[in-house]
């Protein structure tokens, strides 16, 4: 007999100690779940997610490839306001003053994609990181940097060593702005 203290999940291997995995433990759990009923569900030839949320692209990836589910998974590009911040329901529950400082989050990623594209040689993983963590610290009302990953396209694993420009990165974060948590990425 069914209970519900007997419920089946589908948890997603290896995500749980990532950027995002570790902010958000049991987050993609639930997301792969709800994913994979509703694609059972709809059964849908194509599945569309934003790049805002650069780990959930992943994961729906891995999930259709593993799964073997049916759609097709595009990645939309993260749109935004015109002063740059990602545009997301959570930017309601800014206040005016902490609305107007939000820009730094995408600021910050900026920069580091602009040390990347500028350098000469190679530039390390470290010293972007460092990058964006400077120019996020001089915005007062960011009072909780959760995290600032420099990570593989493919499989959001964080790179320690140089950064190739053949190879590219993501460059992601989360914030706590008020009692806002924002996310952003840009990919190198």
């Amino acid at each position: 007999m069914y209970t519900p203290s007997h419920r089946c999940y589908v948890v997603p291997e290896g995500f749980e100690h990532l950027a995002e995995g570790k902010s958000r433990p049991g987050h993609f759990k639930g997301v792969a779940t709800i994913v994979t009923k509703l694609f059972g569900i709809v059964q849908p030839t194509k599945a569309y997610f934003g790049q805002k949320d650069a780990m959930q692209c992943v994961l729906m990836r891995r999930l259709v490839e593993d799964l073997n589910l049916p759609p097709a998974i595009v990645v939309c590009d993260t749109v935004r306001e015109k002063d740059g911040l990602a545009m997301s329901s959570r930017n309601a529950y800014l206040s005016q003053h902490e609305r107007s400082a939000a820009p730094v989050v995408y600021k910050s990623l900026r920069a580091a994609e602009q040390a990347f594209c500028n350098s000469e040689t190679s530039i390390s993983a470290a010293e972007l990181r460092k990058i964006v963590r400077d120019v996020l610290a001089r915005e007062e009302l960011i009072h909780t940097v959760e995290y600032v990953s420099v990570a593989r396209k493919d499989t959001m694993e964080e790179l320690e060593d140089i950064v190739q420009p053949n190879e590219g990165a993501v460059i992601s974060l989360a914030v706590r702005l008020g009692k806002v948590r924002l996310i952003d990425n840009v990919i190198i």
